[in-house]
C-alpha cells in the first residue's frame, strides 16, 4: 500500500492513501448482454477482484449500465474512449469511476463537460495512458516512447482536469513493456501523489503474461509503488484475479487463503512429483483456509524445507509420507497419484477446518 498518495473513493471502495492494495479486471463480455456481464462480474467478485471495468463503445452499453450497476456486487467502471458523451451517460447510469484519456475524448470543451457531470454525481476519473497510443509530438520530441514521453502524456491529461478543480483522479499509465512500465511508475510516483493503477498492457496469455505481470507489478509494489492493480491476460478474466492475487501475497501485501508450495524435482524423486503438485494445486488453491500446504519429492529435505507448511506431503518410493510443521505424522499410501491427491486433500481440508474453529 501507498501512504503518501490521497485517497479516491471508488462506489465505496477506496484506493490510496493507506488502503489495501485493490484489484480490478476487465469484463470481456458485450456490456450490452446485460445478463451475460453481471454473471461474469459475480464470478470476478467470487474470486476476489475488486472492481471491475466494462467496455462502453455505444450507447447501447451505456444504457445497460444503468441494469448492471444496479445488480453489482462491486463497483464498476466505465472505460470510454473518443465520444464524450457516452462518459457523461455512463456517469448518470451509475458507473462507480470513469476511465478516460482526456487527450482523445474531443478536447478541453467536452473534458469539461465530464467533469461537470462526474463533480455533480461525486465519482473520480482515471486517467489512462497507454505506450501504444501516446501522443505524435512526444514520441517525436523525445525520440521514441520512453518513460519522460510517458509521464508528460499523462500530465498533460491530468491538468485538464485540474483546469477544472477536479483533483478526484487516478493515473494509469501502462506499457507492454515491464521494464518501461517500472520506469514510467517510478518516475510519475515522484511526480504527483494520486494513487496509481498499475499494470503491464498487453503481457499476452497465461503462461507469459504472468511472469510480464509479476515483474512489472510486483517489483514496482515492493517498492512501494501502485494502490490498484490489474494483471492483463489473453484468458477469461477470473485468471487476471488469480495472478493479482498470488502476486500480492508473494510480496505479503495480502494474506487468507491457502499458500503452496513444492519443490523442483531431482534425482532423488521416486514420484511423479509434477504430476502430484499440479493436480494437488488444482484442487486445493480456492479453498478457503488461511493454511500452507507443501508438496515435496522426497522425504530428505522436503519436510524441513517445508517446516513451517500446516501440512505436506513427501515423496518416498512409492508412498508418500504426510507431514505437519515438518515433522513426520503419518504414513499414506496409494497406488496411484490420483488416490494419493485424493488422500492428501482430504487430510488439507481436516487441517483446514480444524484451524477454522481455533483461530
Amino acid at each position: 500500500m501507498s501512504l503518501t498518495t490521497k485517497q479516491v473513493n471508488v462506489g465505496g471502495v477506496t484506493i490510496g492513501g493507506g488502503a489495501p492494495i485493490r484489484i480490478q479486471s476487465m469484463n470481456n463480455t458485450r456490456t450490452s448482454d446485460v445478463k451475460a456481464t453481471l454473471d461474469q462480474i459475480f464470478r470476478l467478485k467470487d474470486a476476489g477482484c475488486d472492481i471491475t471495468r466494462v467496455a462502453v463503445p455505444d450507447q447501447a452499453a451505456a444504457d445497460a449500465l444503468r441494469e448492471i450497476t444496479k445488480a453489482s456486487p462491486i463497483p464498476v467502471v466505465a472505460d470510454i474512449h473518443f465520444d464524450y458523451r457516452l462518459a457523461i451517460a455512463a456517469a448518470r447510469n451509475g458507473a462507480a469511476k470513469i476511465r478516460i484519456n482526456p487527450g482523445n475524448i474531443g478536447g478541453p470543451d467536452k473534458v469539461r463537460q465530464v467533469v461537470e457531470v462526474c463533480k455533480e454525481i461525486g465519482i473520480p476519473i482515471r486517467v489512462g495512458v497507454n505506450s501504444g497510443s501516446c501522443e505524435k509530438a512526444l514520441v517525436d520530441k523525445y525520440g521514441g516512447v520512453c518513460a519522460q514521453a510517458l509521464c508528460e502524456s499523462a500530465r498533460g491529461a491530468v491538468k485538464l482536469l485540474e483546469d477544472e478543480g477536479f483533483e478526484d483522479v487516478v493515473i494509469s499509465i501502462k506499457s507492454s513493456s515491464p521494464k518501461l512500465t517500472i520506469e514510467t511508475y517510478r518516475t510519475l510516483s515522484s511526480e504527483c501523489n494520486y494513487p496509481l493503477h498499475v499494470g503491464v498492457t498487453e503481457a499476452g496469455t497465461v503462461k507469459e503474461g504472468i511472469v510480464k505481470s509479476a515483474v512489472g507489478i510486483g517489483t514496482l509494489l515492493a517498492e512501494g509503488i501502485g494502490d490498484t492493480i490489474r494483471v492483463s491476460l489473453t484468458d477469461d478474466p477470473t485468471e487476471e484475479v488469480y495472478a493479482a492475487i498470488s502476486i500480492l501475497k508473494a510480496l505479503g501485501l495480502k494474506t487468507g487463503g491457502i499458500d503452496f508450495v513444492s519443490c523442483p524435482t531431482c534425482g532423488r524423486t521416486q514420484v511423479p512429483l509434477i504430476e502430484l503438485a499440479n493436480k494437488v494445486e488444482e484442487k486445493i488453491m480456492r479453498l478457503p483456509y488461511n493454511i500452507k500446504v507443501a508438496v515435496m519429492g522426497c522425504p530428505v529435505n522436503g519436510p524441513g524445507e517445508a517446516r513451517e507448511a500446516d501440512i505436506g506431503l513427501a515423496g518416498g518410493r512409492d508412498e508418500f509420507l504426510l507431514f505437519k510443521k515438518g515433522k513426520t505424522v503419518g504414513k499414506i499410501i496409494a497406488k496411484d497419484v490420483d488416490a494419493a491427491v485424493d488422500e492428501f486433500v482430504a487430510e488439507v481440508i481436516r487441517v483446514g477446518e480444524q484451524k477454522d474453529k481455533t483461530d
